[in-house]
């Protein structure tokens, strides 16, 4: 097929040898299968956020780190300038998620570079070598949706192990390869320590895959993973060996309520301090 535009450059540097086929158009996203050398890659563009239907919400981009503070302050002012550079670092999101959870052992696919706007990985196949399904274009017996329903929630805890919430995890961002389910499109992953969403989008995350498999599955309908996972991570005693039953209980004992608005006002002025420091006028 005649090379996209956005993948032009990508040929001339030597970085792929030809663009085979168009895989997918996604709010967010246009994918294609690429040849370099003898590997058969996948390359991501992403769209310009004029075209997204996919927003930079302010939960999910919320404490995001930029290394350069003339581009902190830039993105703060909201100027041209400060516009592209919080693209770039939307962009550059996923390929950081992808790195630290494939470092983590998460079943994602394998990046291999990043280059204006495009990003390679691994082609992620089925059984038969073709490119594979999302969970969407599955039917699976009640065995099988119990099978990867767990393989999932085993991922889901690797990667809040490694500090990770996907945010937007669903039947339509997972892949089922041959060896398995496989996590994908990580632009709008946020760091569970530093994001105050990242509770309830890990719940949501978790709620979609029962209520997904929960479909074959019926049982599956009655488990609380996600509370479940959460409440064992703020004890600071969540690993990739918890064993889990998919029970939860919510705590009967009093709040507090003097220390969470302590907590509350200690994080309004960290944020306050972060903003002076920024040059941000308040």
């Amino acid at each position: 097929m005649k090379t996209p535009p956005r993948l032009q450059p990508l040929v001339e540097e030597g970085l792929i040898d030809t663009v085979v086929r168009q895989l997918m158009s996604g709010k967010e996203a246009m994918v294609y299968v690429v040849r370099c050398g003898e590997d058969t890659l996948c390359a991501k563009i992403y769209k310009e956020a004029t075209h997204r239907s996919f927003r930079q919400a302010v939960d999910y981009t919320e404490n995001r780190r930029v290394k350069n503070s003339r581009s902190a302050r830039a993105m703060a002012k909201g100027s041209k300038f400060g516009r592209q550079e919080q693209e770039a670092a939307w962009q550059s999101a996923e390929v950081d998620a992808l790195y630290r959870l494939a470092a983590a052992g998460v079943r994602v696919p394998t990046p291999y570079n990043f280059c204006d706007g495009v990003l390679l990985m691994e082609l992620v196949t089925d059984a038969d070598g073709d490119a594979a399904p999302r969970l969407n274009d599955v039917v699976f017996s009640p065995e099988d949706a119990m099978r990867h329903h767990a393989t999932l929630i085993k991922e889901v805890v690797r990667m809040l192990c490694a500090g990770v919430v996907h945010g937007d995890l669903s039947e339509f961002n997972i892949l089922l390869a041959s060896d398995g389910p496989v996590v994908i499109d990580l632009p709008q992953a946020v760091d569970a320590a530093g994001n105050n969403h990242a509770q309830r989008m890990l719940l949501r995350d978790v709620n979609n895959l029962k209520n997904f498999f929960g479909q074959f599955a019926p049982a599956l309908l009655k488990t609380r993973y996600g509370e479940e996972i959460w409440s064992l991570y703020h004890s600071g005693v969540l690993s990739v060996e918890s064993v889990l039953t998919g029970r939860f209980e919510r705590s009967k004992k009093s709040v507090d309520l003097g220390s969470v608005l302590r907590e509350v006002d200690d994080a309004r002025a960290e944020e306050a301090a972060r903003q002076v420091r920024m040059g941000v006028r308040q």
